[in-house]
């Protein structure tokens, strides 16, 4: 049985980026479910960056994420447009003053300058002018690499079966075969509690929700220089893709059990009513629609940290919908409580305290 000093369960955004910063320092096995890593969230990715998605408290980490993606060419300029009707202007203030005191640079603009064909009623809007495209597929790719070139390893097709901790180390049983390891890592996204429970960790009410989002082709094609479109109400998101298309949600949250989670037809239609509520444009085409899941912690900020109450099971969960714009940093701060380091410089201002597990009371 070989032996690690890190094992990972989860080879997604979470525990790819994790397995990059620890393996220069450590020995690491990521363990994968699936027959290839990323096949559940990260790979159904919205695949934007914004300094505002998640809110104030996810903030800090998507800022400070946002050098090493620039860096390594992951960004490509977008832009984010907030919007409302007149109704919503109380909404529109308070996300101005969620962040104030921020980095973060908000601006109020016309929308109907910046959105061709918009709707007379749509009559307020935010600039956030940092938001990026982000290339989810090889920012993943990236971090496997980094792990793998600093001698960490991946097992595809292993199912967590069972784990116990026995002498001071982890037995990890999974439909590959048995490891040990000093520390096991749950980065198992929608199936979090699920590995939790399998190790006898109190579940901290990891739940998943569906998200969907389709392509479409329109009349008039998709303007060039047009943002990321989002309302403040939380009701829909359309940005614009290569080829002249557009990538429309929703912003559903059906909770559902962890799944290979499919889009309900019901939801595109929605989406689309939605759409044509905004701008004058036809859609012409319905070209794809996939669906993703998006796994919140109970207060909807991300988990990393040692379990309270077990020995040597941390916690790297509940990345929501901005568990890859957060990637370095999170991995980063999480790194630096696993090797009981100094933290990087690029985080050292985030306290880890705010997203420890310990904070939930349903740890049993």
């Amino acid at each position: 049985m070989k032996r690690y000093d890190i094992a990972i369960v989860g080879a997604g955004i979470a525990g790819a980026s994790l397995a990059a910063a620890l393996a220069p320092h450590a020995s690491v096995l990521l363990i994968e479910g699936e027959d290839a890593p990323g096949y559940h969230a990260t790979g159904r990715s919205a695949a934007f960056w914004s300094e505002t998605y998640g809110g104030p408290g996810v903030q800090p980490l998507t800022s400070a994420s946002g050098p090493a993606l620039e860096a390594g060419g992951f960004l490509a300029p977008l832009g984010s447009l907030h919007i409302g009707r007149t109704a919503d202007a109380a909404a529109i203030d308070a996300f101005l003053a969620e962040f104030e005191g921020t980095d973060v640079v908000l601006g109020r603009v016309d929308p109907a300058l910046v959105v061709p064909g918009l709707r007379d009623d749509w009559t307020l809007g935010v600039m956030e002018a940092s938001s990026a495209y982000i290339d989810v597929a090889a920012l993943h790719a990236d971090c496997i690499a980094r792990a793998r070139r600093a001698g960490g390893e991946m097992i595809l097709n292993a199912p967590l079966r069972a784990a116990r901790r026995e002498g001071g180390q982890w037995r990890v049983t999974t439909a590959a075969g048995d490891f040990a390891a000093a520390i096991l890592v749950n980065a198992a996204g929608a199936w979090a509690d699920d590995v939790a429970r399998i190790a006898g960790a109190g579940p901290i009410g990891i739940q998943p929700y569906r998200r969907t989002m389709t392509q479409l082709r329109t009349d008039p094609v998709v303007p060039e220089g047009l943002p990321l479109v989002s309302d403040i109400s939380g009701k829909f998101y359309f940005k614009p893709e290569v080829g002249g298309r557009l990538w429309l949600s929703p912003h559903d949250e059906a909770p559902v059990d962890p799944c290979d989670v499919q889009p309900e037809e019901l939801d595109v239609a929605i989406a689309i009513d939605r759409f044509e509520h905004v701008v004058d444009w036809r859609v012409t085409a319905v070209e794809r629609r996939w669906a993703g899941l998006r796994s919140f912690a109970p207060d909807r900020l991300p988990v990393y940290g040692f379990d309270p109450q077990l020995t040597g099971f941390f916690w790297c969960a509940g990345q929501g919908g901005f568990g890859i714009q957060t990637a370095p940093a999170g991995a980063a701060l999480a790194a630096a409580l696993l090797l009981g380091k100094s933290p990087d410089p690029v985080v050292a201002a985030i306290d880890p305290a705010a997203y420890a597990p310990g904070r939930f009371r349903t740890l049993a």
